[in-house]
C-alpha cells in the first residue's frame, strides 16, 4: 500500500473513530424543566452522594437548609456531625443562572469561587431533589425526610444512569438524629 492511500486510511478511521464517539458519548446534562424556589427552600437530609473532598470531615447527620434572600439570592447552610460527633457547618450562598426554570444554579463556600449545582430530578411534591453538574463529577441526593424508601432510591438510581451517572458511586448518607 502506498502512503498516500495510507494516508486516505488513516483519515477514513479519523473520520469514523470522530462520528462513533459523537454518537456513543455522553449526552448533555438536562436539569428540571422548572423549579419553584420559594417551594424548594428549606431543610433537606442528605441521603446519597459521590464521595467528595469538601465533606471528607462528615460522618452523618448531614443537612442543608436553603433560604430565599431579599436580593434574589439563597443562603446556603450545610452541617454534618464528624466521626468525633462534632457538629460542623459550611456557610454559603447560590445564585440562580437559569431564570427561566430555576432549576440551574451556582453556589459558593468560598467567594469567589463558584460550582454548579444543578437539580436535575426532582419530586412533584418537592419530596426529594437530585443534585448534579455538567462534569458528574459532583452528585447528591437529597430528601425532606431523613430516610426514603428503598423503592424511591432505586428508581432515583435507575433514572441517574440514563443521565449519564454510574449510580453504583454513590455512597449512602447515614441520619442517627
Amino acid at each position: 500500500m502506498n502512503s498516500r492511500k495510507l494516508l486516505y486510511l488513516g483519515f477514513a478511521l479519523v473520520g469514523v473513530f470522530s462520528v462513533a464517539v459523537a454518537a456513543f458519548g455522553q449526552v448533555p446534562l438536562e436539569s428540571v424543566s422548572k423549579v419553584d424556589l420559594s417551594r424548594y427552600t428549606g431543610r433537606w437530609f442528605e441521603i446519597a452522594k459521590y464521595p467528595n473532598r469538601f465533606e471528607r470531615k462528615c460522618d452523618s447527620n448531614t443537612t442543608a437548609i436553603y433560604t430565599l434572600r431579599n436580593d434574589g439570592k439563597i443562603s446556603v447552610l450545610n452541617t454534618c456531625k464528624t466521626r468525633e460527633g462534632k457538629l460542623t457547618q459550611s456557610n454559603g450562598w447560590a445564585k440562580v443562572v437559569d431564570q427561566a426554570t430555576g432549576s440551574k444554579l451556582k453556589v459558593t463556600f468560598f467567594w469567589p469561587f463558584f460550582g454548579d449545582y444543578w437539580i436535575i430530578d426532582l419530586g412533584s411534591k418537592y419530596e426529594y431533589a437530585v443534585i448534579g453538574e455538567p462534569s458528574r463529577t459532583y452528585l447528591w441526593i437529597l430528601s425532606r425526610t431523613a430516610k426514603i424508601d428503598d423503592k424511591l432510591y432505586s428508581e432515583i438510581a435507575a433514572r441517574l444512569a440514563a443521565k449519564g451517572y454510574d449510580a453504583t458511586k454513590l455512597e449512602r448518607g447515614r441520619q442517627t438524629d
